[in-house]
């Protein structure tokens, strides 16, 4: 009997003691967080372990000694004092064990204070975008497994649908903040090897945190139920060095001045429609055909299709348009950040051919260029039996983008004198400045001024608000280095920062009374 118990005892222990093994239990991870959360975990697994051992051991020990068959007689008793107070305390102590370890493992999980680098995350429709603050790098990242695999057509990768083309990059023995964010629907970043699971809200912000303790490569996935590709939104983490991640910034940034100069030749090239369309149909597949389908087909009731539809009989400046745009309220983004004007020029062209579409358009650069830096209707696209022609187009629009750009560079070299700039009224200033705060400040403020505590500050009675205006101004046009406050100076004019900073102090019962002028903001710091 005692061996039986013995091997009852071993098989009951053995779970627990072997988890660590097991290839569907939670990981260790690379981070001091995630393993704080590990040893969390199966410290809970051994308490619960214990729990059944005794719990099941009592129930199958009372079983077979205690049954009627031995001539057993049940006890009879009614509200035993001291089994009352046993079973309260005993889970009550075993509860208390549970909750200090995990409290400070929470507590050390929600606080980003003190964060070496800061990189906003905002999911979309199904990619995610990565902005590293201070360091002017933000890229899209999306899913890179071939179309072949997904299909079937191909044999499946070793990381089928875990694969991207721009990974996030992130320095090793650093402390990195996250902010969460999304442009669409509820997304949820999630990278099991950092312990780091938040999501990703439409029209608010969540904080994480992680320092990595090894260099490598980390994989993780949306997980959120985010839309019919939700499976194709991967995350990919690149783990380096903080001496090969600080060489990582600087190729980067040499990436972009290559990339813009490219850019700004191929303004002046004029491909051909094959060329256009075999780059447009590459464009096409990694970034239209989830929504649209390979065949152009989209899905009635959700996706639009393209095969004979008004845009793509229509104008090509109202194609262009949607492209570069996007439509407000449906699942069409803007694409202008995220493809070059040579791209859109190729998936258009792609897009107008395709499936029978046939117009004969080809759409260069140099239209997608003009667009760009007009905003009104580019001229029809030529074709190839006209090349003379397009060549003489491109030269002129070339030509005109090089004085557009001259022009622009005189206006900003120009300093603007406090004495030209208008004297508004607090109705306009407020009228103004409530409109520039919900396009540039309520994200991380709020539309209510409240904030995120914790993460952003409220501007209610803060005393950013009730100090002097002059550091008001400041903070505004500079920023807060070490903080998610970011320099608009660049980005609004001295009026936009006066109406803002009048309505700021003003709104949500602030009730200053001042009214911040232009000129005071350009005289700033003179």
């Amino acid at each position: 009997m005692k061996q039986r118990w013995y091997c009852l005892l071993v098989v009951l222990l053995a779970l627990p003691l072997g988890a660590a093994e097991m290839p569907l239990n939670m990981t260790q991870g690379v981070t001091d967080i995630s393993g704080r959360v590990y040893d969390l975990h199966m410290t809970i697994l051994y308490i619960c372990c214990a729990i059944g051992l005794v719990v099941f051991g009592i129930m199958i020990y009372s079983m077979i000694y205690h049954r009627k068959s031995k001539g057993a007689v049940a006890a009879n008793f009614h509200e035993s004092t001291k089994v009352e107070i046993a079973w309260t305390v005993i889970p009550f102590i075993i509860l208390i064990a549970m909750a200090i370890p995990a409290t400070k493992t929470l507590i050390a999980m929600e606080d980003p204070s003190n964060a070496d680098l800061t990189i906003k995350i905002t999911g979309s429709q199904w990619k995610w975008h990565y902005s590293y603050f201070d360091k002017d790098i933000e890229f899209y990242s999306t899913l890179s497994t071939p179309r072949e695999q997904i299909d079937g057509d191909q044999t499946k990768g070793e990381n089928y649908l875990l694969e991207v083309d721009k990974p996030l990059v992130l320095p090793i023995n650093r402390k990195v903040r996250f902010l969460m964010t999304s442009d669409d629907v509820i997304h949820s970043w999630w990278v099991p090897a950092f312990a780091v699971k938040k999501d990703a809200n439409p029209g608010f912000i969540n904080e994480a945190w992680t320092r990595i303790d090894k260099p490598g490569i980390y994989r993780g996935q949306c997980a959120e139920l985010c839309g019919k590709d939700h499976g194709f939104m991967p995350i990919v983490v690149n783990a380096l060095s903080e001496a090969d991640f600080e060489n990582w910034l600087v190729e980067q940034k040499q990436l972009a001045e290559t990339e813009a100069a490219a850019a700004a030749a191929s303004m002046s090239q004029t491909l051909s429609l094959a060329e256009l369309n075999q780059q447009g149909e590459q464009v096409y597949l990694a970034r239209c055909a989830a929504c649209h389908q390979p065949n152009g087909a989209g899905l009635p009731g959700v996706f639009p299709s393209l095969i004979g539809s008004p845009m793509i009989k229509g104008p090509v400046q109202g194609h262009l348009d949607i492209v570069i745009n996007g439509k407000p309220g449906t699942a069409m983004q803007a694409f202008a950040k995220q493809l070059s004007a040579q791209e859109i020029a190729a998936v258009i062209t792609y897009e107008r051919n395709a499936w029978g579409n046939n117009s004969g358009d080809a759409v260069q650069t140099a239209d997608v260029g003009q667009f760009l830096n007009s905003g009104a209707a580019v001229s029809e696209p030529v074709t190839t039996q006209v090349a003379d022609t397009a060549t003489a187009v491109t030269n002129s629009v070339t030509d005109a983008l090089t004085e557009t750009v001259n022009q622009a560079e005189e206006v900003i070299a120009q300093v603007v004198e406090p004495k030209d700039l208008p004297t508004l009224t607090m109705e306009q200033l407020m009228a103004e400045g409530e409109q520039v705060y919900a396009t540039t400040c309520a994200a991380c403020h709020q539309p209510t001024g409240a904030g995120l505590p914790g993460a952003f500050p409220s501007l209610i009675g803060s005393p950013l608000i009730t100090g002097p205006v002059s550091g008001h101004i400041d903070i505004v046009m500079h920023g807060k280095p070490g903080t998610a406050m970011q320099a608009f100076s660049s980005q609004l004019s001295p009026q936009q920062m006066a109406a803002v900073i009048t309505y700021e102090r003003n709104a949500w019962g602030n009730n200053s009374g001042e009214a911040v002028q232009p000129a005071d903001v350009a005289s700033h710091g003179q």
